[in-house]
């Protein structure tokens, strides 16, 4: 199959009358409201969802291309293989949205404005008249789930086989303008602050929406930032939220030619000053009817539901992230007891629905058939149970303190984890280090306890540490001088989040666990407070301070 890619130039000239008349309407109208017709309106009230994937299967194909060099890269097992977990029975999977555009490389699909996928099996199915994207999106619907385009607003440059290109993509060379300079990647990262970039976006995307039978778009800020010149992020917001507003009219009249609604989400930070940090204006966003969903965060555990709400309303739905691949530090390819703390807090403090990004595509004999990553069996029994708070109501569960760091990709607030609590250092004759653990349950349960676990590093059996819990003093029960843990790498250097998610066990780390019983009276369900200090610190090297590495409240239900 051959896509006829307009010449760069002569793309910029076809579209310049319409995208004009489009800035010069959008440019007077920039304070009012977008007018949503009822139908939309209407689809957002009835629009309910549990689970939503961001599916990346655009490096499982690269994958399933390489296990086949000959050319016998038939479709029909990688699509059954990336609708595995989607298709057990029980799955709380409501909509897909397929993560599989941005690439440097060119379009995943038959595209007439922009260079086509130069991946040696996305090239064999196009010859054979296969479009993958259209078979896909069907097979999505085919199933009655939601399905939406999700595009990653600047990508790196990746070479057709898999691997970082040492040539940027040819559109940066030819608009410098279009691109910011950036610390971590050497190409750079796409400024929506330019004019022509966003109008070439709106192009691109309104292809796409016209192209296929979606349900919706979203935009990614996640891959990656910055989006804006760093240090001007905020002072530039207008420029994000003038694309947004051009993103939503040309969706506007995506649907009205079509005859049904077209929604607009975009993922945030999980945070409203990691948003203000980035230049994402999202108040404005939605006074102004910009979008119908927020994707809180991506490697975050602690997002501040409440926070955006108060800042967006109840129109706009909220859902946030947990990428399970580039995970929170600490606890990549965790228990199910903390997947279902993590998913429960979310639902506690007010989210609409919750998304998994970077999981498992089935069980790990599916996911070697074409290359899928291989996780635990925790991802096959959370999509049973983390989409709705009955299905966790009962269920053991873990509640823990953010660790810092691990994402080096960025320059700004997102992903990085800069403001976790920890680790944190104990001065040894200082104030007490204080946290905040969310606890999803009530302790109105007769056979419900929680016990809080601390793991330190430069601790000893002879050091005595005062603990508190909303106040009230806790007794320690256990001290652990053995304690192990193949994600704590103090005091060697932390590793970046990602790779194959295989970590082995220091047999010279020494870690001190110590672990309390709650009583009932003292734990609560939401935000739980914590104090730790030294009461008395035992002999230890001159200078050393006690770090706290891991904080975590257990719930059991016996």
């Amino acid at each position: 199959m051959k896509s006829t890619f307009l010449n760069r130039r002569e793309f910029l000239r076809s579209s310049a009358a319409a995208m004009a008349a489009a800035t010069a309407r959008n440019t007077l109208a920039a304070e009012t409201p977008v007018d949503l017709p009822a139908s939309h309106r209407d689809a957002m009230r009835q629009r309910k969802r549990r689970i939503v994937i961001q599916h990346d299967v655009h490096w499982v194909m690269l994958n399933y291309g390489k296990m086949h060099p000959d050319g016998g890269a038939a479709f029909p097992p990688f699509r059954d293989a990336v609708f595995s977990y989607v298709d057990e029975p029980g799955s709380q999977i409501d909509a897909i949205w397929w993560d599989i555009g941005g690439r440097a490389t060119g379009a995943a699909y038959p595209s007439k404005v922009a260079p086509a996928e130069a991946a040696p099996l996305v090239q064999q199915w196009f010859r054979g008249g296969l479009d993958w994207v259209a078979e896909l999106v069907n097979e999505t619907r085919r199933r009655k789930l939601e399905v939406f385009w999700n595009h990653r607003i600047s990508e790196v440059d990746i070479l057709p086989g898999g691997g970082h290109s040492k040539q940027p993509d040819p559109l940066k060379v030819e608009h410098p303008d279009w691109v910011l300079p950036v610390s971590w990647w050497p190409h750079g990262m796409w400024n929506l602050a330019s004019e022509g970039l966003r109008e070439h976006k709106v192009v691109l995307l309104r292809e796409l929406a016209t192209r296929y039978n979606l349900d919706g778009i979203q935009i990614d800020f996640a891959r990656h930032i910055p989006c804006l010149p760093v240090g001007r992020q905020w002072e530039l917001r207008g420029h994000v939220t003038q694309f947004m507003r051009q993103v939503r009219r040309m969706l506007l009249e995506v649907a009205q030619q079509r005859g049904r609604p077209f929604l607009l989400a975009a993922r945030v930070p999980q945070t409203p000053d990691g948003c203000r940090a980035d230049g994402f204006d999202v108040k404005t966003w939605a006074e102004q009817h910009l979008v119908d969903v927020l994707t809180l965060g991506s490697r975050s555990m602690d997002v501040d539901v409440e926070g955006l709400r108060a800042a967006v309303g109840s129109a706009v739905q909220l859902q946030p992230c947990f990428d399970d691949h580039h995970a929170t530090d600490g606890y990549r390819y965790a228990s199910s007891e903390f997947l279902r703390g993590v998913f429960a807090n979310h639902f506690q403090r007010g989210a609409d629905s919750v998304v998994a990004f970077n999981w498992a595509i089935g069980t790990p004999e599916v996911a070697r058939t074409v290359g899928g990553e291989i996780a635990p069996l925790t991802h096959q029994i959370a999509f049973k149970e983390i989409g709705d708070p009955r299905t966790m109501a009962g269920k053991d569960k873990m509640f823990a303190v953010e660790r810092r760091g691990g994402y080096p990709w960025a320059d700004g607030f997102f992903n990085r984890n800069d403001t976790a609590p920890l680790p944190a250092s104990l001065a040894n004759d200082g104030p007490p280090a204080e946290f905040a653990i969310h606890i999803s349950d009530a302790p109105d349960v007769a056979n419900a306890n929680v016990t809080l676990r601390c793991v330190l590093f430069r601790a000893t059996e002879k050091d005595d540490l005062a603990i508190r819990m909303n106040g009230a003093p806790l007794s320690i029960n256990l001290r652990d001088a053995e304690w192990k843990d193949a994600q704590i790498f103090s005091p060697g250097r932390q590793p970046t989040s990602g790779g194959k998610g295989q970590y082995r066990v220091n047999p010279k780390q020494r870690l001190f666990r110590l672990e309390c019983p709650v009583p009932r009276e003292v734990w609560k369900r939401g935000c739980n407070r914590v104090e730790i200090r030294v009461a008395k610190r035992g002999p230890s090297l001159a200078g050393e301070v006690i770090q706290i590495e891991k904080l975590e409240a257990h719930l059991r239900f016996h």
